[in-house]
């Protein structure tokens, strides 16, 4: 059996959600020829059951993405050891990550199905949505991968899809997810089954009415982000991109998050672990001490919300590729905290977010020329992450009024945007897509030292659990090659 199939009875139990249990199975390939069928024993998920597993793992993927690779990448992460393969970009086997990812979107395919046996439009649509998101972040990072052949039967060699008609594919199920959500649900959704979306929800009146139409925001915003992606494309169409954000959020209640975990925020378990001293979750020195601007009279003020204060009373980040200067358990560098806002135990763990779409707006509006339209965007996206973040009213002001923020429409370039954008965006994946897109140019970045490669890293190697298993798994050559938008 392939690393994209899972046997049939794989039980799994979803946390309580506003006093509601779900348990359910997670169907994936059938098992050949069996024959002892316990017919009082389920072999099909309960359609609401396959909700809560797809939309809670679709945030968790986010963050599985996000904490593999790409953190490093960008330098949000330094690891405390010197010349750690993630940090100087060797090659590391992410065969756990690459399971993650297809088993949710096995999951997935198995809620579509299901969702049209019942003519559920309500589940299909927040099904195709899901799928465009966990496809696109899979194949952001290895290019083509399996996907037309890879959840049906019992192939174990399917092929690698082209990676640009991937992109396509994405697109094309984020328009169907639209279409599906639009119309009137026939197939009532539990709220609590709906990790991304549900739990402001006090019933399924109120999720049809209030929720759904988040979810149809949702799918605009990520298609936002896709259509903005190919920035480096002859088929990039600033218009379409923002014609996409004009369906997407308009505030940050609307915004794709979990907030409902089996024990907590998987970040916060990253601060515990460097609590506990597995050394875990060491913030770079690109992002402490360049883009933070820290110990400065222009830091800002959002890094105290993030990290504390080392033992020297200030705040450190770690080279990367250089390893730490401690003993890493004196406090001599700065970590994700229980404290911090994204890395709490109860923190909501971002999916899409309202400052994303206004930073992706900004973007293609500049691109496009309106500059009145960029700039207002951009301001209003670090607005909006200042008052996500607490920041006193006070403190975000004098920060929107710095020189280097309130340069006027005349004066904003995209570099300016992404220097933003990559502060606000803190712990997403969708920074290292970003980072290829401007060819890492962040004021201050540099290769980590001992780096294997000449130039940043643009891609990962396919999983060894893939190249055992599948015999269409394409070779890799230099992992600073680029995917097809990043040329």
């Amino acid at each position: 059996m392939t690393s994209l199939k899972r046997n049939q009875n794989n039980w799994k139990l979803i946390g309580t959600l506003f006093l509601l249990s779900v348990v359910f199975t997670i169907s994936g390939c059938k098992k050949y020829l069996d024959i002892n069928v316990d017919p009082n024993r389920p072999t099909e998920a309960p359609i609401n059951g396959l909700l809560a597993a797809t939309t809670q793992n679709t945030g968790l993927n986010v963050f599985r993405v996000a904490n593999a690779g790409p953190n490093y990448y960008v330098q949000y992460f330094a690891s405390p050891n010197a010349s750690s393969p993630t940090d100087i970009y060797d090659r590391v086997d992410f065969s756990g990550l690459w399971r993650s990812l297809y088993d949710n979107m096995t999951d997935i395919y198995d809620l579509e199905q299901l969702s049209i046996r019942l003519n559920s439009s309500a589940h299909l649509g927040m099904a195709k949505v899901m799928m465009a998101l966990n496809l696109s972040m899979t194949t952001n990072l290895w290019g083509s991968v399996p996907f037309s052949e890879a959840f049906k039967g019992d192939n174990l060699n399917p092929k690698f899809d082209d990676a640009q008609q991937l992109h396509t594919t994405c697109i094309n199920l984020l328009d169907e997810g639209i279409a599906e959500l639009r119309k009137v649900p026939t197939v009532a959704v539990t709220p609590a089954a709906d990790f991304l979306h549900g739990p402001t929800a006090a019933n399924a009146t109120a999720w049809n009415n209030t929720n759904r139409i988040w979810w149809i925001r949702t799918a605009f915003a990520l298609k936002a982000r896709l259509l903005n992606q190919l920035s480096k494309s002859s088929n990039y169409n600033a218009g379409a991109v923002l014609s996409a954000v004009d369906s997407a959020y308009t505030n940050n209640n609307m915004e794709a998050r979990v907030t409902i975990f089996t024990l907590r925020n998987p970040w916060a378990t990253v601060a515990r672990n460097q609590q506990s001293l597995v050394l875990d979750g060491w913030l770079s020195t690109q992002f402490v001490n360049n883009a933070m601007a820290a110990n400065s009279v222009n830091q800002d003020p959002r890094l105290p919300r993030i990290t504390n204060l080392t033992r020297f009373n200030d705040y450190r980040g770690t080279r990367n590729g250089a390893g730490r200067v401690g003993t890493g358990t004196t406090n001599d560098e700065c970590y994700l905290v229980l404290a911090g806002f994204y890395s709490g135990d109860a923190s909501p763990l971002f999916v899409a977010t309202f400052e994303e779409t206004k930073f992706i707006e900004a973007e293609a509006a500049l691109r496009a020329g309106n500059r009145t339209r960029a700039y207002n965007a951009y301001l209003a996206a670090i607005t909006a992450n200042m008052n996500k973040l607490g920041v006193p009213a006070a403190q975000r002001d004098a920060y929107l009024a710095r020189p280097s923020i309130a340069m006027g429409s005349a004066s904003l370039q995209l570099a300016d945007i992404f220097r933003e954008k990559y502060i606000a965006l803190f712990l997403s994946p969708v920074t290292f897509d970003d980072a290829r897109r401007i060819d890492f140019a962040y004021s201050g970045f540099q290769l980590p030292v001992n780096a294997v490669l000449p130039s940043p890293i643009r891609r990962l190697d396919y999983p060894s659990s893939e190249q055992t298993r599948n015999r269409n798994t394409p070779t890799v050559g230099n992992l600073n090659e680029r995917l097809w938008w990043d040329r």
